[in-house]
């Protein structure tokens, strides 16, 4: 299942990307003068395939939702199990994620892969999805079964198709987790080859000593993670978890699909490192919405090499910093398309060859 992700997977197209790039050169003096939204809209080419671009005009937030096990040793600030609280207030409309989803007209998702509570607390449409509840201590035990991975892989995949056919033209990619930066950390040091101190961050807040315990659960999950960093099914369930599996698919096949990605925070940065591993050309349909200031993040970032479009000092989590980065890739776009021609430029063509000469 994973071998094919890497034939499937193709790049952007690189001669719209040049296009756009050229195209800035009718549209502003000087071609360069509008920095970033102008590399992003000739990211946007790349991927919508289109110059000029097309707006963006049905973003979708979605957040993948689950407990992790290793929380049980007091690594978060959060108490273990309680993800299903931080699911209820993206359910409801209350978290801060909803609040500036509200004031851009985006939908929020919420996808139940191993929250620890009742299904019955919990809307159908959001844990339909669910493969199990909560998650293994990955510093004693696997995350999950072998066949937990795989379920919760596909269901990530068939997520993106839906996304995809439904007319979705960007994703915001964001976690509901408790205990799952710990988690990320644990992946990111293996893929990345580095100690647990590399990439232990303060999570949800943590005070010194949980540092210490975090950083400590970390290490302990590395030993078990490396025997398998061959098998990148076998690392989800042995170190990972169900959101993990299902977000790693997602942004597989969202890429198979050329649907673009917006990552949030460390959990989808580490998946998004995992996928890279199946399918190399993956990250360039991928953007990285924000630096939190996690160790981890950045080390993943940098191995993928994505540069963070906003660094805010945001470390909440739930999708915000990613949202927050729309406006920025929206605009991008708005210029590309509705910017006109200076009819009385020098032809793109005739001022290459100029600068050239």
């Amino acid at each position: 299942m994973l071998d094919d992700f890497g034939s499937l997977v193709e790049r952007p197209d690189a001669r719209l990307r040049r296009d756009s790039a050229d195209r800035w050169r009718a549209l502003v003096r000087p071609a360069d003068g509008l920095g970033k939204a102008a590399e992003l809209a000739d990211w946007l080419a790349a991927v919508q395939g289109v110059v000029p671009v097309r707006p963006i005009t049905a973003p979708r937030v979605v957040l993948f939702a689950g407990d992790h096990g290793v929380a049980a040793l007091d690594v978060s600030a959060r108490k273990p199990g309680t993800a299903s609280a931080l699911a209820r207030a993206a359910i409801d409309g209350t978290a801060p994620v909803n609040v500036v989803a509200r004031r851009l007209g985006v939908p929020v998702d919420v996808v139940d892969m191993a929250l620890d509570c009742d299904p019955a607390d919990l809307p159908d449409e959001v844990t339909a999805y669910r493969v199990r509840r909560g998650s293994g201590r990955i510093d004693v035990e696997d995350a999950l079964t072998r066949e937990e991975a795989e379920q919760a892989f596909r269901t990530g995949t068939e997520l993106a198709d839906r996304y995809a056919d439904s007319g979705t033209d960007l994703v915001l990619l964001g976690d509901l987790s408790v205990g799952g930066t710990t988690t990320a950390a644990v992946l990111i040091a293996a893929l990345c080859g580095t100690d647990a101190s590399v990439v232990t961050g303060r999570g949800s807040g943590i005070d010194d000593l949980a540092w210490m315990r975090k950083c400590a659960a970390i290490r302990d999950a590395l030993r078990r993670a490396r025997p398998v960093l061959g098998d990148q099914i076998a690392l989800l369930a042995t170190v990972g978890g169900a959101d993990f599996a299902a977000m790693t698919g997602f942004l597989l096949q969202a890429a198979v699909r050329k649907l673009p990605v917006v990552l949030d925070g460390v959990v989808s940065a580490a998946c998004a490192l995992l996928g890279q591993r199946v399918a190399f050309r993956a990250p360039d349909w991928w953007l990285a919405g924000h630096a939190t200031g996690e160790p981890g993040q950045a080390k993943a970032l940098d191995r993928i090499s994505l540069d963070p479009l906003l660094d805010q000092g945001i470390r909440l989590g739930g999708g915000v910093g990613a949202l927050l980065a729309l406006p920025l890739i929206q605009a991008a776009a708005a210029l590309s398309a509705e910017l006109p021609v200076d009819e009385g430029a020098e032809p793109v063509d005739e001022a290459v060859e100029a600068v050239e000469a």
